[in-house]
């Protein structure tokens, strides 16, 4: 009975003794050859392989709205089959490791890394047929039974680390939002030497206040843009620029920082108003200021310099900015950090706002 192959060109290379192969694979062969729903895979498998169905659409997004300029990292895959490599000769010598990967189409293939590329891939194909030619590269592994899987799915996963919020910021040239960010580290007097671009934590022997991803989301509460924004206006920049380098003005700690007269550590160890949440609430307070008629935000905005920022206030914050000492991330921290900030601006608390503040002084 003839059989049929899936010929690929491809680079062999070897690891902790074994061969493994690099291929360009078309995308359109991508859907078809990869294992994907769970019905599909052995039990034994599955556990491993549940994908984040809400993913998809976001990563489908990415590839139509990018079409000349979205970039994929290699699928891996294991391989149960038959399969050959055929190395090319040039002058009649054989190049070793450059050749033709022959794999029978009764082979199984199983995703080890790129689940969600496939059926991000799959997705938009159905949208935008032409991807079809275009190639993604794969890394195969000679897996016979496919017993080893599990242990390449820990082993893949084990050591990857997804870069910080804030170097993301930093690197995205496509999103509006994270090119206002990095035009308000540079505008903002405050901000401009005491940011730290990369990590989204400070550490103690740092000279900066400020995360660039702190600064990213506060602006995005002031501005109440969704983060998928495709764009901001000039007007919104301005305002963006004008709003945090009022606050700045009426934050002397912050102007110290940016004299040097004060250490940067310092002002993070005994104050919450430079952390994330306490941008974050600012941002929040800086939106209901703005849509409230008969509010002028920069006269407003001095009122900022009558708030208590010291964590030794404990009376204050604890239970409400901090928990054991230590600023939250939670929700309830943000919007009852943010109900201080309306309360002492004398403005009106919304109804998630008022239930989440009676149930903190029910336990106060």
């Amino acid at each position: 009975m003839e059989s049929y192959e899936y010929v690929f060109t491809a680079l062999r290379g070897r690891q902790a003794g074994r061969e493994y192969y690099t291929a360009m694979c078309p995308m359109k062969l991508v859907p078809k050859i990869f294992l994907f729903q769970e019905e599909e895979i052995p039990a034994e498998l599955r556990s491993q392989r549940t994908l984040n169905k809400s993913r998809i659409p976001e990563i489908t997004k990415y590839i139509l709205d990018n079409r000349t300029d979205y970039i994929f990292s290699s699928i891996t895959a294991s391989v149960d089959g038959e399969v050959r490599f055929e190395p090319f000769c040039f002058n009649d010598k054989k190049v070793e490791d450059v050749g033709k990967l022959r794999i029978t189409m009764d082979s199984r293939f199983i995703i080890n890394d790129g689940q969600h590329r496939r059926a991000a891939i799959e997705k938009a194909l159905a949208e935008c047929p032409d991807l079809g030619d275009e190639t993604i590269s794969v890394v195969f592994f000679i897996d016979v039974g496919l017993k080893n899987t599990q242990q390449m799915f820990a082993d893949l996963n084990k050591h990857s680390v997804r870069p910080t919020r804030s170097i993301g910021i930093l690197y995205d040239y496509r999103d509006p939002l994270s090119a206002l960010a990095r035009t308000l580290i540079e505008k903002v007097s405050a901000f401009r030497n005491l940011t730290e671009i990369e990590k989204t934590n400070i550490s103690n022997r740092s000279t900066k206040l400020f995360t660039l991803s702190s600064i990213f989301q506060g602006t995005v509460c002031l501005l109440r843009k969704p983060q998928n924004s495709k764009e901001v206006s000039k007007e919104e920049e301005s305002l963006a620029i004008s709003f945090w380098e009022n606050v700045s003005n009426n934050m002397k700690d912050w102007q110290l920082a940016a004299e040097k007269s004060v250490s940067t550590h310092e002002l993070r160890r005994d104050y919450i108003h430079s952390h994330a949440l306490a941008m974050h609430a600012i941002g929040r307070l800086g939106a209901v200021l703005l849509s409230t008629a008969n509010k002028d935000y920069k006269k407003e905005l001095k009122k900022l310099s009558k708030i208590d920022w010291a964590r030794k206030n404990r009376a204050l914050w604890e239970g409400r900015a901090m928990i054991a000492g230590k600023i939250s991330k939670s929700h309830n921290a943000l919007i009852l950090t943010t109900n201080h900030l309306k309360n002492t601006f004398s403005l009106k608390l919304t109804p998630e706002e008022m239930k989440i503040e009676q149930e903190y002084l029910s336990k106060a």
